[in-house]
């Protein structure tokens, strides 16, 4: 699986002009399965996301992950991660999994998520989202599992 975290001040994800998460301090976790994932890879990611050390403590290091900040969580589906562009202009995204799958596997996501912490949010697997952050940092950090 591939992930973009974005450590935010506040993020929120609209379909249309519904808002369908919406979060405040935390992390904005963009999410891409790839072929061979599986539900193991997932819970994984999970893991690791939420154990990842990136908020400050209390001298300003980054030591603190989001379970210890008590930060929210906006997952969002995005297969783009999986783009492919080192045969021309135009991305592949054939590295990206099939929509079935990408859809089981980010359900997962989003499940796990919820059984291990208390604030997650997501977008709408699919859909031709919106999303809008406030980046704090900025801390971007890309996962490849």
């Amino acid at each position: 699986m591939l992930a973009v975290l974005q450590r935010v001040k506040e993020a929120r994800v609209e379909v249309g002009a519904v808002v369908t998460g919406r979060i405040g301090p935390g992390l904005l976790m963009l999410v891409c399965a790839q072929p061979q994932d599986d539900e193991a890879v997932a819970e994984k990611l999970v893991a690791k996301v939420l154990k990842l050390r990136i908020f400050s403590d209390e001298a300003g290091k980054m030591n603190r992950s989001l379970q210890d900040v008590g930060g929210g969580l906006l997952v969002v589906s995005q297969f783009t991660l999986a783009a492919d562009t080192s045969g021309g202009n135009r991305p592949s995204f054939s590295g990206a999994a099939p929509a079935e799958q990408g859809r089981r596997l980010y359900e997962h996501v989003v499940r796990h998520a919820r059984a291990l912490h208390p604030s997650v949010e997501t977008g709408e697997f699919g859909a031709d989202m919106q999303v809008h952050l406030v980046n704090d940092g900025p801390v971007t950090i890309p996962i490849a599992l």
